[in-house]
């Protein structure tokens, strides 16, 4: 018989950790997925805050609630861009997630169709309800 270097199927033991890809320092004050505590940003990265209200354009479902907007997140996966009717305009927008949970988080703005709107793209919005607040806040 031939030696193999794999072990046998059953010798094999497959483990899931729960590890994110990014960790921010402790020094700042970051963002955290409130559901599974995976950080999403450092403060540093906040632009504004808003409040938002989203039309999905094919199925009409709307949520409501406060946002942030954020330059760069981690920890987070992003889904196909799809034109959504916002409050400010037409978007192309692509729903995220977090990569730990997969729950949806909120949009990046992929491409803005009116000038004025243009200083959000490649932007992040992750909605208020979804985070949680760590390292140093008062």
């Amino acid at each position: 018989p031939e030696l193999s270097e794999e072990p046998p199927a059953e010798m094999v033991k497959m483990t899931k950790s729960k590890t994110f890809q990014a960790y921010l320092p402790n020094c700042h004050r970051t963002y955290s997925c409130i559901h599974c505590r995976a950080h999403l940003a450092n403060h540093d990265e906040l632009i504004s805050k808003a409040m938002l209200f989203w039309v999905f354009l094919q199925s009409f479902q709307g949520s409501q609630g406060r946002a942030y907007l954020f330059n760069s997140v981690v920890n987070v996966g992003c889904g196909p861009a799809e034109e959504r009717v916002l409050l400010t305009g037409l978007h192309a927008v692509a729903d995220i997630y977090c990569e730990n949970c997969k729950t949806t988080l909120g949009w990046k703005y992929e491409h803005a169709f009116e000038s004025s709107q243009k200083y959000k793209e490649g932007k992040f919005i992750i909605e208020l309800a979804h985070m949680i607040k760590d390292n140093g806040w008062e």
